[in-house]
């Protein structure tokens, strides 16, 4: 499903020791520079996604949108299920690991207890005879797919699961998510972009099949209006169920990145890498 833990495979679990930090060429806070964003209408619907304090609430909101076909709600719905999945099959056992990570008091403990009481107080009314099982993120995935939704149908392939197993197919569907300029495509579609995708004939002329592509892409939907804030589902996920976590509780998500993950000389390649997903020329100095 799209809890984005595939990220391990670039930033660990802590961001560095300061023994690791002095040895380790990382662009300082001061070099990183906000990316001007493009002017973007960000939906209602996924707004309140984010803002919401009750999810099990959002979703009944969206019930007859989703009855309707609604495409986008059926994919707010498969977002809520694969957010909230991990507390609400078993509530008492999540609030369990959660005292014990936090009884642990290792470096990042507070920041992943944070996550997971956040995740938890959202998620709270979801039971789990809601049954908010991997196969029912996919089955809802599915089902918004067939609605239309450009986001289930990138999430699917992501997954390993794309609505037509053929390179022809995978080609065009990427193509389609650029066109689109969506941020949830793009970031539905990130985590299938990066080593993932390495050796795809189809896309050997995109960006893809290389630890920092996965990256690009979801650099690419901050950029372009996905909520990437430190309270965003995104930095949630990314903490609570992968114990990636920044010390820093008021980084976005594109300062983690740069602070955690990607070398000095490597944060031009990185740039270039969204610019091209964009369509965009970073301009020059």
């Amino acid at each position: 499903m799209h809890a984005p833990v595939n990220l391990a495979t670039v930033v660990q679990a802590e961001l560095p020791s300061q023994d690791t930090a002095d040895t380790v060429d990382r662009p300082q806070s001061g070099d990183i520079v906000a990316t001007p964003r493009r002017t973007v209408v960000r939906h209602p619907m996924r707004v309140q996604f984010e803002e919401s304090d009750d999810l099990y609430a959002y979703v009944q909101s969206l019930e007859t949108r989703v009855r309707e076909r609604d495409a986008d709600a059926i994919w707010m719905v498969s977002r809520v299920y694969d957010y909230c999945s991990g507390f609400a099959m078993a509530p008492a056992a999540y609030d369990r690991d959660t005292r014990v990570i936090q009884d642990m008091a290792m470096r990042g403990s507070a920041a992943m207890v944070a996550s997971r009481e956040r995740v938890a107080r959202r998620c709270a009314r979801f039971v789990p005879q809601d049954e908010l099982t991997p196969r029912m993120v996919l089955l809802k995935r599915i089902e918004a797919a067939d609605a239309g939704s450009l986001a289930a149908e990138a999430a699917l392939m992501a997954t390993g699961q794309p609505v037509k197993n053929t390179p022809e197919y995978k080609r065009d569907l990427v193509e389609r998510v650029q066109r689109s300029a969506d941020p949830e495509a793009y970031s539905a579609l990130s985590p299938g972009m990066g080593i993932a995708a390495s050796g795809q004939a189809a896309l050997a002329d995109q960006v893809a099949g290389t630890q920092f592509s996965e990256l690009a892409w979801q650099l690419a939907a901050c950029r372009l209006g996905l909520d990437c804030g430190p309270q965003s589902a995104l930095m949630t996920q990314y903490c609570a169920n992968g114990g990636i976590c920044s010390r820093d509780s008021s980084q976005d998500f594109e300062r983690f990145v740069f602070d955690a993950a990607i070398p000095r000389q490597s944060a031009d390649v990185i740039n270039e890498m969204v610019d091209s997903l964009m369509g965009e020329q970073r301009a020059r100095q």
